[in-house]
């Protein structure tokens, strides 16, 4: 049985889906595409307890790693590169060709990019870590305001993403970021 439940979270409302055994997905409801529970998967809130538990300290930055059962639906080589983003520091960040080098597949890094962009399970495996070779964000299925959002609690500081002329010129006529 694969259930679910919606929470709040500082970037828009999460879907989380599971088993009773394990968290399956979570999905960014606030995203480019909402996403609506298939009619034989079952609302119900109790399997998520420690999920959201979870994902409340990390938007209070009071973790940095999450310690849930995880069972990601992918291909082998998906399941590794997700795995990989696991072992991405908080705050830090790399590139798709640094975590494919790491992968051991030199020349990869369009492959991982593409298993990244079909990772389940966002934030707890960490794929907003990873961005361009040059620092910019690139491709995020939340979107990349949320990508954002997520580096600057983190307090990645090396990222340059593609958003700062925007800002820039929208400091300049005093409309400040996002408006």
């Amino acid at each position: 049985m694969t259930y679910w439940h919606e929470i709040d979270s500082p970037v828009g409302p999460l879907l989380l889906a599971g088993t009773a055994q394990a968290l399956t997905r979570v999905h960014f409801q606030a995203g480019p595409q909402r996403l609506s529970p298939p009619r034989n998967w079952c609302r119900y809130a109790a399997p998520f307890v420690r999920v959201q538990a979870q994902l409340i300290e990390y938007f209070y930055a009071a973790r940095r790693t999450f310690h849930l059962p995880l069972a990601p639906l992918g291909t082998p080589f998906q399941l590794r590169v997700w795995h990989a983003l696991r072992t991405i520091p908080y705050g830090e960040t790399l590139s798709y060709g640094e975590l494919a080098r790491r992968l051991g597949i030199e020349g990869g890094a369009r492959a991982v990019g593409l298993a990244n962009g079909a990772n389940p399970l966002p934030i707890v495996m960490p794929c907003h870590r990873v961005i361009g070779a040059d620092g910019t964000l690139t491709g995020f299925g939340g979107g990349l305001h949320i990508k954002r959002a997520l580096l600057a609690l983190e307090g990645a500081a090396c990222v340059v993403d593609l958003f700062a002329a925007e800002e820039k010129a929208g400091f300049a006529r005093g409309l400040g970021p996002g408006r």
